[in-house]
């Protein structure tokens, strides 16, 4: 049994969906061109940590995570000498992850003043994107929802990448009028093709912006204006566009309270991971636990009264 953490659900604009393009993207940041080489490589992170000590450039397996999470980044001489070895395990050329880099983080007194990124954003998102995204749209009805419940659905086929997400959301208004709703998603990398969002039940798609590092925000149009006190189920999916990349996780920023949310991911029984955890962050601090599959090759968690912050899934892949 998994015991949940103590996890976005995001506005009548009519049946069909309009898009608008966020222009001005950012070029590939250290974590995301990390972790891109690392999947690429079909290798694992434990694997990768066994080399670099072998070769005398020691980094632990919790460094490596953080780096290719965005969590952390090389600073140190003896982290920055590793990134050469680093460069040669993972057949980059030379400079590339030196070169992905940006100046060192500030510390001290600047450190405190650096903006963080808004929960809801993109692991990988800075806060001017998402800042950017989210300015297209209208998101004045989202804080007249109180999310009752929320529950993703996640399968991953036998090739390793995510073939579908589906959410459901038990949603209550808080005043009368209230009649859409704001949702975000993002590929598995930036610049990666952005996914595809269907209304499944009670909703319609109204406006669909998509920016250029791969991030979407999409509105669920109601089937009528709620009144308050009414709660509403509504459901939609995300689809996945070829081609599609070998998952390593699935996360969901919370915005705004959630009193219950319950993840599923679904592995197809020709592809399951070697191992999978569980795992919160907020105000800084990572939680992790390990999450055992079912008879069904399911994995899910449960969390109960969601605080702004990051929760989900991770998983490592054997080697082919």
């Amino acid at each position: 049994m998994n015991r949940g953490f103590p996890l976005p659900l995001f506005p009548r604009v009519g049946a069909e969906a309009t898009f608008r393009w966020v222009t001005d993207p950012a070029p590939l940041g250290f974590a995301d061109t990390l972790r891109t080489a690392i999947r690429d490589s079909r290798t694992t992170l434990e694997r990768v940590a066994e080399e670099l000590r072998s070769r005398g450039t020691p980094v632990s397996l919790a460094t490596l995570s953080y780096w290719q999470t965005g969590r952390s980044r090389p600073e140190r001489p003896r982290s920055l000498a590793a990134l050469d070895q680093l460069e040669d395990l993972l057949d980059l050329d030379r400079g590339t992850l030196r070169g992905a880099l940006d100046a060192p983080r500030p510390r001290g007194r600047a450190a405190r003043r650096a903006p963080t990124p808004i929960a809801g954003s993109a692991p990988w998102s800075d806060l001017a994107d998402y800042r950017r995204l989210m300015a297209e749209l209208d998101l004045s009805h989202d804080a007249q929802l109180t999310r009752i419940s929320a529950h993703d659905w996640i399968e991953i086929g036998p090739d390793r990448a995510k073939r579908l997400q589906r959410t459901r959301q038990l949603l209550r208004a808080e005043r009368d009028g209230v009649d859409r709703i704001v949702v975000t998603n993002w590929p598995e990398r930036r610049g990666g093709r952005p996914q595809v969002i269907r209304g499944i039940r009670n909703c319609t798609i109204g406006r669909v912006v998509v920016d250029r590092t791969g991030q979407v925000a999409a509105e669920l149009v109601f089937d009528h204006p709620l009144v308050r006190r009414e709660t509403i189920v509504v459901e939609h999916e995300w689809h996945v566009p070829f081609p599609r990349p070998v998952t390593l996780g699935h996360q969901r920023l919370s915005r705004l309270p959630v009193r219950e949310y319950l993840m599923e991911v679904r592995f197809d029984p020709r592809a399951l991971p070697r191992y999978c955890v569980q795992y919160a962050e907020t105000d800084g601090r990572e939680q992790v636990r390990a999450v055992t599959l079912d008879t069904a090759h399911t994995a899910h968690t449960v969390a109960l009264d969601l605080v702004q912050g990051r929760y989900g899934m991770r998983w490592a892949w054997s080697p082919y």
